[in-house]
């Protein structure tokens, strides 16, 4: 690949990406990608950074160089991403749009758009690498800094999508990304990392929601059935969470947590923190909506899985099902929620994924 379009979010990563590539010969241009927020929903989502983030990606573009443009795709966000995250939350699941980001938008529709103007491939900021294979297949191996690795994300990808993608940071780390910013005068060089859903920047998720899902309050029950309070609406709370719920804890020791949400009855689920609680802490699973980047597993297999982003891999004892998988894990885990996805993992190679249900 010679001709890249490099992802250009605003951010010091993929600005970094956009440079190591200018400066490694590659003809390259680079384009922010709006997927959200038209010009009558600004006073809404006042918080979101679209705006300021255009600026930081132009501002970057200017500074090497590189030509750059804006493209619209909100239509497609809201088709591909927006409606799915929305529609998990009303149906009592925990979506993760990022990762579904990657597979319909960055590597989908923006892909498809980089091609359809003669371009060889597209280039992001992610901390992971692209591994090619003496059979002309591709592999996702983590990304060398191990605390900003983020192949978990990507888990969904398919060959034909990795055919085409460059990942120019994924050797590098954090710190020397930063150092390479700022040695090379980029504007961005000290800018703070995106927090929270990679659409909503400073919006909380919440506040998002209302938009779209109208509350429904409910009661809140402990294991025994006994009321403590009253809830809002079950999609303003998530399996594990602690903060927010809305009861006080009566002692110093313990909290209470979110364990299950009822949809039937409306009620929300709560319990003091606590290994023994059998509704927060498990080691099994099931996983459905199976996705295998390069070579499909279809017997029992012992494998390495992140539960979530930013949990460490552990091993797991992976059973294929008709209907996707049964995992057992070495350890106990905390809070699988169902609509998250597990990444399957061995060693550093990203091997799919699937949906817990």
């Amino acid at each position: 690949m010679r001709k890249i379009l490099v992802a250009l979010s605003g951010g010091v990563d993929s600005s970094v990406a956009a440079l190591n590539l200018r400066n490694a010969g590659f003809d390259i241009s680079c384009a922010y990608i709006k997927t959200w927020i038209n010009e009558e929903e600004s006073d809404l989502f006042a918080d979101c950074p679209w705006q300021e983030e255009i600026k930081h990606a132009e501002a970057a573009a200017k500074h090497l160089g590189i030509p750059f443009e804006v493209i619209n795709l909100i239509k497609d966000y809201r088709e591909r991403v927006v409606h799915y995250l929305v529609e998990g939350y009303r149906n009592g699941i925990t979506p993760n749009p990022d990762i579904m980001c990657n597979r319909e938008m960055k590597f989908g529709v923006f892909l498809d758009y980089a091609l359809k103007e003669g371009f060889d491939g597209i280039a992001t900021g992610h901390y992971c690498r692209r591994q090619e294979n003496s059979n002309g297949s591709y592999d996702i191996l983590e990304g060398i800094d191990k605390n900003k690795d983020q192949s978990y994300f990507l888990t969904f990808l398919k060959q034909e999508q990795l055919a085409h993608a460059v990942f120019p940071i994924g050797h590098l780390e954090k710190t020397q990304v930063r150092q390479i910013a700022k040695e090379n005068g980029l504007p961005n060089a000290d800018k703070k990392d995106s927090q929270g859903i990679c659409f909503l920047g400073k919006v909380s998720i919440n506040k998002f929601l209302s938009q779209y899902i109208e509350d429904k309050p409910g009661l809140i029950i402990n294991l025994e059935g006994k009321v403590l309070g009253k809830h809002r609406g079950l999609h303003h709370f998530t399996i594990g969470q602690r903060k927010g719920i809305g009861i006080p804890s009566n002692t110093d020791y313990k909290n209470y947590v979110v364990v299950a949400k009822n949809y039937k009855t409306n009620e929300l689920q709560i319990a003091f923190d606590s290994i023994d609680v059998k509704e927060l802490y498990t080691k099994t699973a099931k996983i459905r909506n199976k996705s295998f980047i390069n070579q499909t597993i279809n017997q029992k297999t012992k494998l390495l899985a992140k539960a979530r982003y930013r949990d460490p891999s552990v091993e797991i004892i992976f059973t294929p099902t008709p209907q996707g998988a049964d995992i057992e894990f070495i350890e106990t885990q905390r809070a699988l929620a169902l609509g998250q996805i597990l990444g399957l993992y061995e060693g550093e190679r990203l091997l799919g994924g699937g949906v817990y249900y």
